[in-house]
């Protein structure tokens, strides 16, 4: 028996016929860019935005995916928005808002009608400035409009055999450092190359917030003995310290989703 939520979503894509997904590569994205292109097929493009603070293995990850299920696929490179640099709290709504531009200019000059986006019912629950910069630019959710949850997503996904199921959760790069902190490009690498070092030693989804010279580390509370008891704590010190950071510290409060947003603060 198919899921009415997901005979919901069929239907809104069946309606909207051509159109363009903003494709992060994240579980949101993949899962609505397979439902589209199994619903659609050629009626689709999936765009993803390559900007300095979307770390390059997200890249490529959306790109290997477009390549797996033949989906057309394009990369559009913006600079670092300047009305961003100095990391407001607005930050979400002013980047959407800068980036959006673009991708629809883009869907406008090769006749794609609409533009949808990953946002699911779950991300109504949380601080999200960035989502009234797309109901402003008139961004579909088809995701949102069907109330499909993230572990609606994740469940649909595996059952689609779709191995980005468990994928941990994406943010870009700039949810990383303090609202109001002027941001350069050397933080954005030295989180970077943090949490991907962090990744290849088993820590997948494991966040690296920076404070000036410190680093703070977030990770998901079935890594805290492994990380604090393991010689793997030595190795990541050192790295991190070879990275830039001057101190190295455990958040002992463990990952959490908005940690830095203005009301957890």
């Amino acid at each position: 028996m198919t899921d009415s939520k997901l005979v919901k979503l069929d239907s809104i894509l069946k309606e909207l016929s051509s159109f363009a997904v903003a494709f992060s590569g994240g579980v949101d994205s993949s899962f609505l860019l397979h439902r589209a292109y199994k619903v659609s097929k050629s009626g689709i493009i999936a765009i993803t935005v390559r900007t300095p603070y979307i770390p390059t293995h997200e890249i490529n990850e959306a790109v290997e995916f477009t390549k797996t299920y033949g989906i057309r696929h394009k990369i559009l490179d913006i600079d670092f928005p300047e009305v961003i640099r100095t990391n407001p709290v607005e930050r979400c709504y002013l980047c959407k808002k800068t980036l959006f531009t673009e991708v629809l200019t883009f869907a406008k000059e090769n006749n794609y009608k609409y533009i949808v986006d990953g946002t699911n019912a779950d991300d109504m629950g949380d601080f999200r400035p960035g989502m009234r910069a797309l109901k402003e630019m008139g961004i579909r959710s088809p995701l949102l409009e069907s109330d499909i949850t993230k572990n609606d997503i994740r469940k649909f996904s595996k059952e689609e055999n779709l191995d980005i199921w468990d994928k941990p959760a994406m943010a870009c790069l700039l949810t990383r450092i303090p609202y109001d902190t002027q941001i350069t490009d050397g933080a954005l690498r030295m989180i970077e190359q943090a949490e991907n070092f962090l990744f290849e030693k088993g820590f997948p989804g494991t966040r690296v917030r920076i404070h000036g010279d410190m680093a703070r580390i977030e990770c998901i509370p079935g890594y805290f003995e492994k990380i604090i008891h393991s010689p793997d704590r030595e190795q990541i010190i050192t790295n991190l310290k070879k990275i830039g950071f001057r101190y190295v510290s455990l958040d002992l409060e463990g990952y959490r989703t908005g940690s830095s947003n203005p009301e957890k603060q």
